[in-house]
């Protein structure tokens, strides 16, 4: 039993590596970051929904996630691949793509969501 607990805290640690490093090592991670951070403030701010934040919560992490395997996509061919090949460039440009997919989606969603409580909120400060 002992040594089951120790194989899962090892592997929180692992994760929270892999973490480290992306938000050390990729900038497009400190603006997801940021972004994300911005968004849940404003949420909270203009008094979404519990339904709301968690759809936000679920997006934003779906953004990082997505941008911490593209890096995963990128280290791993640069390790198999240290020259540019163009299958290796396809890989890199899909992994970017997904990321860039799922912010553009995120932006929708903050926008569907934000957006006329934003409005609202300037119409009452006239």
């Amino acid at each position: 039993m002992k040594t089951t607990l120790q194989s899962i805290i090892k592997s929180f640690g692992y994760a929270f590596d892999g973490i480290k490093y992306a938000i050390q090592t990729q900038k497009n991670m400190h603006i997801h970051i940021f972004i994300g951070l911005i968004v849940l403030f404003t949420s909270f701010l203009v008094n979404c929904s519990q339904l709301e934040i968690a759809i936000l919560f679920t997006i934003i992490g779906l953004v990082i996630s997505l941008e911490i395997m593209n890096t995963a996509i990128e280290v791993m061919i640069n390790l198999v691949s240290p020259t540019n090949q163009p299958l290796a460039k396809i890989s890199k440009d899909l992994g970017a793509a997904s990321v860039l997919i799922a912010a553009i989606v995120a932006v929708i969603v903050g926008l569907l969501i934000l957006f006329p409580r934003l409005f609202h909120l300037l119409q009452l400060l006239r």
